[in-house]
């Protein structure tokens, strides 16, 4: 296979004022851009780290998941086991004869940070809490998240219960995009159960009207830790902080975090969705060519104040056989900005072409044996 550089593109230069990351007072962060996916600034983003309750991300993604799939309801009452009363930690006050629905348990295991919501959930989905740790890790790794690995539902202390800042923004990320109908609930700032009432623990929520969630986490090995989600405009940022000496620090970092990213960092729109960046010659198709660009927005994050151009390099495997489905990936953008690559983004076919006919196929063989002579 040849690969053939077909486009040098160039986008006009933004002319601001650059600014360096923040310091900040955390043992590990990360912050995302989640329009793009591009990483921002980070420390440490790959060290296994204790996650705390922030864990309770993937005990809702699968809660969540466990509702759109009707394996539960809403409205089902759960029966409260002596496992999930007792759970030590945080708590929304469960009782073994005390109805509660799996939707008050959700709201209990994200707004109150309830261990014993978190188990009385794992146990109404998969039987156990030990059965869905195991559901929690198989997810983990479809996601991608390679340096997690889960031994509760809730973040309670384990030697081998461990995460990453970077695998934590990816989780975030998912319940954003693949839950929107239950991502409000992270900015809820208080919810009563059991007579008892109790605020969301994610200060930011009560500083910042952009801010709205994800998710706090604290013991006495893992330090405070938050995952802070904020919208401006259209454009959303993830922050992870971990290891942090107070729940007013945590707060007071996710925030620095947040504010540079916004400031820092333009949003551009390199090519809107459907739009074709380049042509491909295409052989054995009932088409010659065939378009490739994105079937979505392509935005990037770009630094302000880089008076340099953005340059990208279309790149196409060579030979491109028929059949082609639409979006299936045919070639790679590649973007640099002052001679520093910013990554690679594959380009996707924009539409179907089917195979030609024999003669077709036969005639674009015998091209291609003189073409390769």
């Amino acid at each position: 296979m040849r690969r053939i550089i077909l486009l040098l593109l160039v986008l006009p230069a933004l002319a601001f004022a650059q600014m360096t990351p923040p310091t900040v007072a955390a043992k590990a962060w990360l912050l995302l851009d989640v329009g793009s996916g591009q990483t921002l600034t980070a420390e440490k983003p790959d060290e296994r780290i204790e996650p705390a309750s922030l864990t309770k991300l993937m005990t809702a993604y699968l809660s969540f998941a466990a509702v759109k799939n009707k394996t539960i309801a809403l409205d089902q009452v759960v029966p409260v086991s002596e496992r999930a009363w007792k759970v030590p930690g945080s708590k929304m006050f469960i009782e073994p004869n005390m109805p509660v629905t799996v939707k008050e348990l959700i709201h209990g295991m994200i707004i109150q940070s309830g261990n014993d919501a978190c188990v009385a959930l794992a146990e109404v989905i998969a039987g156990s809490e030990e059965n869905f740790v195991q559901l929690m890790n198989k997810e983990a790794a479809r996601l991608g998240l390679k340096n997690t690995h889960f031994e509760n539902s809730t973040g309670l202390p384990h030697p081998s219960h461990l995460a990453s800042v970077r695998d934590l923004a990816t989780l975030a990320t998912a319940i954003i995009r693949d839950f929107p109908e239950f991502y409000p609930i992270y900015s809820i700032k208080e919810y009563t159960y059991n007579k008892i009432k109790q605020p969301n623990r994610n200060r930011l929520l009560y500083i910042d009207p952009t801010v709205d969630g994800v998710k706090t986490g604290h013991t006495d090995s893992a330090g405070y830790c938050l995952i802070a989600s904020a919208k401006r405009n259209e454009r959303r940022l993830i922050s992870v902080v971990v290891g942090t000496t107070s729940d007013g620090v945590r707060a007071q970092e996710s925030q620095k975090l947040l504010n540079w990213g916004y400031l820092a960092f333009d949003t551009v729109k390199v090519y809107t969705a459907n739009q074709a960046v380049q042509e491909f010659r295409i052989w054995k198709g009932q088409e010659n060519m065939v378009k490739a660009g994105f079937l979505n927005d392509f935005v990037l994050s770009l630094p302000k104040g880089d008076g340099d151009k953005l340059k990208a390099n279309v790149v196409s495997q060579q030979p491109l056989m028929a059949p082609v489905a639409k979006g299936q990936a045919i070639g790679t953008l590649q973007l640099s900005l002052d001679g520093k690559p910013v990554g690679e983004y594959p380009l996707v076919a924009l539409e179907e072409v089917p195979e030609a006919g024999w003669f077709g196929r036969l005639w674009d063989a015998i091209r291609l044996w003189f073409k390769n002579l």
